[in-house]
């Protein structure tokens, strides 16, 4: 539960990307509404029908220039906005959404709205793909492959946010109880909007226009830029947390127990080695190479123990876990057990079901337990806080706060910028040792609730430290606030569990990444296979 290990995850048959395609592939989707001219500019809606619900996919296209675009999440205008209907909207619904959905956190949004969020053009391949296609050609395909995406969302809103929908309400359907799932699906849906607007673009330019080729589609996905307004997520929801490790864990476990490799296990990990390999090999960013270097050099050392028959041993999946320990550095061995885990669905894909949970449950603080109980679970929890002397400034030298321009979490430099005073409690190993050290002096025989009256400072740890007594993978056991932490490697770890790939870091603070390259599209999910997409064609 370090930073340096959560940041190297990769994605999993448990991600939510891949949960989610594996339950829909008996829905039905289609396009009802395609009026967009031949500049771009119109709207068009993506309907999906499930089993009990019909959700509609709202999308407003709009023309951008070049000086208005920008990733940041303050920018104003967009060339896609988009939202996540519950139902089929009427005209009016249709003629509200196109004044409000434009306007994004500005706009007067409903409980009808499960998703809100905008994308833009990618500037290195939109265009081009469009003139390539115009002019009777298919793109090149080394240009695809080094950007991998025609669009880029820069926020995905849910959860109540700017009146939309709050989770409570989309919960109660089965098909959104496991997390993220409506932001999965309009994200998912979203991705048929750009190869769809590219191909109707350029036959508006040329009647030689052709469409894109099936292998150039199946490579795009959806772009990301994240920065750090999703970083403290992961430190917010410790029972969350807890769940998705926890279910991580426990399928690696039960892969690890099994006694014998069949021929069709072994197979199949070696395919999804290959393909591995040959995504690393295509992964290129302008920082962080230097752990690709390595992780490809990784991946080809597996060889090592393959060719000595380790996979014919028993219990091979735990030799070859344990081989990796000794042999692979953090990045590969944590993309080891992507790779240990996909020839093994029907044993862990079950688990996907248990990574949700109503956090509300644990918000009341058992305030009859004494202070003597506390330092015990302290000590068991716990011992890993005094790591860091909070004396030595590079240990608290940053800050947690939430912009007021757009409500966003931020990070400030606590000795030079001001704001500390608006500090979030982000700051759990140093909070917990003051914790600590308040409880040491007080009587041990009081209770908790008379302690927090006497140290109202310390509720906030006080129920992390009653949470994580039940659930102990709900703590990042890291300083969250030293000199030399990365909120990348909390972004990287959420992402992961998203399904996210080609994670390419911009700095410390924000990276971009891919969606859904590879998956089927829409009007694919009833007829191909809706797993094994994430890897590349060998």
């Amino acid at each position: 539960m370090c930073l340096q290990v959560l940041g190297a995850l990769s994605q999993t048959r448990l991600s939510f990307m891949r949960a989610l395609l594996r339950d829909i592939n008996n829905w039905h989707f289609s396009r009802p509404v395609w009026e967009i001219n031949a500049a771009g500019v119109g709207h068009a809606v993506y309907e999906a029908r499930g089993l009990q619900h019909v959700y509609s996919l709202v999308v407003f296209s709009h023309n951008l220039s070049a000086q208005q675009r920008s990733d940041r999440v303050i920018a104003e205008a967009w060339d896609a906005t988009f939202t996540l209907f519950d139902g089929v909207p009427t005209k009016d619904d249709l003629q509200r959404l196109r004044t409000q959905v434009p306007l994004q956190e500005a706009g007067r949004n409903d409980c009808r709205q499960f998703v809100l969020s905008r994308a833009n053009r990618s500037v290195r391949l939109f265009e081009s793909v469009v003139d390539a296609l115009a002019a009777g050609q298919q793109p090149d395909e080394k240009h695809l492959q080094a950007v991998g995406y025609l669009m880029r969302t820069t926020a995905v809103y849910g959860n109540g946010k700017f009146g939309i929908a709050d989770r409570a309400r989309v919960a109660e359907r089965i098909e959104f109880a496991a997390p993220f799932r409506v932001e999965m699906l309009a994200v998912w849906l979203f991705r048929a909007f750009p190869v769809d607007l590219v191909e109707h673009m350029a036959l508006a330019r040329s009647p030689q226009a052709v469409r894109l080729s099936i292998a150039a589609r199946r490579q795009l996905g959806i772009g990301n830029s994240t920065g750090l307004g999703m970083a403290p997520f992961l430190i917010s929801h410790p029972v969350l947390l807890h769940h998705w490790i926890l279910a991580r864990e426990t399928a690696l476990a039960r892969v690890r127990a099994i006694s014998v490799a069949t021929p069709q296990t072994r197979a199949c990990f070696v395919d999804v080695l290959k393909r591995a390999r040959r995504d690393v090999a295509l992964w290129t960013v302008d920082d962080g190479q230097h752990k690709i270097t390595p992780l490809a050099a990784d991946l080809h050392r597996i060889d090592q123990p393959l060719m000595k028959g380790l996979l014919h041993c028993q219990r091979p999946w735990d030799l070859l876990y344990r081989w990796a320990d000794d042999h692979m550095q953090t990045e590969g061995r944590e993309m080891l057990v992507s790779l240990i885990l996909e020839p093994h669905g029907e044993l862990v894909d079950d688990l996907t079901g248990d990574m949700a949970y109503d956090e509300a449950q644990t918000f009341v603080i058992n305030g009859k337990t004494t202070v003597t109980e506390t330092l015990a679970r302290l000590q068991l929890q716990y011992d890993w806080i005094w790591r860091c002397d909070f004396s030595d400034k590079d240990e608290s030298a940053r800050f947690w706060y939430t912009s007021e321009e757009k409500m966003e979490p931020r990070l400030g430099e606590r000795f030079s910028e001001p704001g500390a005073g608006q500090e979030l409690p982000l700051a759990i190993m140093r909070d917990m040792q003051s914790f600590w050290c308040d409880l040491k002096v007080t009587d041990g025989s009081s209770t908790l609730a008379s302690f927090l009256l006497a140290y109202p400072q310390h509720r906030h740890v006080a129920r992390r430290e009653q949470i994580v007594a039940r659930f102990p993978y709900g703590e990042i056991q890291d300083n969250l606030i030293s000199a030399t932490m990365r909120p990348l490697d909390l972004l990287r770890c959420k992402l992961s569990f998203f399904g996210a790939t080609c994670f390419s870091p911009r700095s410390d603070r924000w990276l971009r990444v891919n969606m859904y390259a590879g998956a089927p599209y829409p009007h694919e999910i009833n007829s191909l296979p809706s797993d094994g997409w994430v890897w590349s064609a060998a």
